[in-house]
């Protein structure tokens, strides 16, 4: 057994473990997320995030679940990467490109005396086709009637670099999220599962919502879900495309840019506490 350096983070409550992986050879990723995510066992998080070299950008983001699965994308994840790596010396330019499973991410990082306070990131543009987000359909799927658990819902589907299915919904509150969310994420119509946000619209530029994450479940917060649910709105002319969207763990500010279909992600990084843990 080896001890390794970590530093627990979060983006307004999803939170992960991040490993220095320049520093650190990690050999088995997914067994070490499914041990230090459990909140009772381990140190507790979402999931396991490995800070990686690049030989394309400034670093990589490498990103597993709760149970071990790997995630191409995290919206919250990769505002953190980039503090981490710009307060610890990996990366010293601003703007940052962090390469991911889905590509290269342009990040602004906003430095408050020499910290990261805010990471505006650059998503690109959202995934519609039905093929590559994927779901079992052709085309765009918006507004698109399915039934789940014996009810019947209306459902969006974007990619973000990960699968989602945005459902608008009357309240976010009473929802019992436990029970439909893992209906949703194991539907056969979403053949590698699914990322599920449920929106509440409050205003032309204000959304509440609350997500399923595919592999950790219920989270205080998902990024790429909130640039889903803005893209989805935009499409079912719900609101405008620039939304603060409401969170259990904060606030999220999202638009999608009509002259060049990005969607560009606002939102806090914040440092918790770092350990060594035994990794074989």
């Amino acid at each position: 057994m080896r001890r390794v350096r970590f530093t627990k983070m979060h983006g307004i409550g999803n939170d992960y473990v991040y490993v220095d992986a320049v520093t650190h050879r990690i050999d088995e990723p997914a067994a070490l997320a499914r041990r230090v995510s459990p909140r009772h066992t381990g140190i507790g998080s979402d999931g396991l995030i490995l800070i990686c070299p690049s030989s394309v950008a400034d670093c990589r983001m490498e990103m597993y679940n709760a149970d071990g699965s790997r995630g191409q994308m995290c919206g919250n994840g990769i505002r953190c990467v980039a503090k981490y790596a710009y307060e610890h010396g990996l990366a010293a330019r601003n703007p940052m490109r962090v390469e991911t499973d889905c590509g290269i991410k342009e990040l602004q990082l906003h430095i408050d005396n020499g910290r990261v306070d805010q990471v505006t990131v650059d998503m690109g543009a959202p995934i519609l086709d039905g093929p590559r987000i994927p779901v079992a359909a052709e085309g765009r799927v918006i507004n698109a009637p399915l039934d789940v658990g014996g009810q019947r819902y209306h459902i969006t589907c974007v990619s973000m670099g990960n699968p989602h299915c945005v459902v608008f919904v009357d309240a976010v509150t009473s929802l019992p999220l436990v029970t439909i969310g893992p209906q949703f994420e194991h539907h056969p119509f979403f053949p590698q599962r699914v990322n599920t946000e449920f929106i509440h619209v409050l205003g032309p530029h204000e959304v509440r919502m609350r997500v399923w994450e595919r592999g950790s479940g219920e989270t205080q917060a998902c990024g790429t879900g909130a640039c889903a649910a803005v893209v989805a709105g935009v499409l079912n002319r719900k609101h405008q495309r620039s939304a603060t969207v409401h969170l259990l763990g904060g606030d999220l500010g999202v638009e999608w840019r009509a002259a060049d279909d990005h969607v560009m992600m606002t939102g806090p990084a914040t440092e918790v506490f770092s350990g060594e843990l035994e990794a074989e």
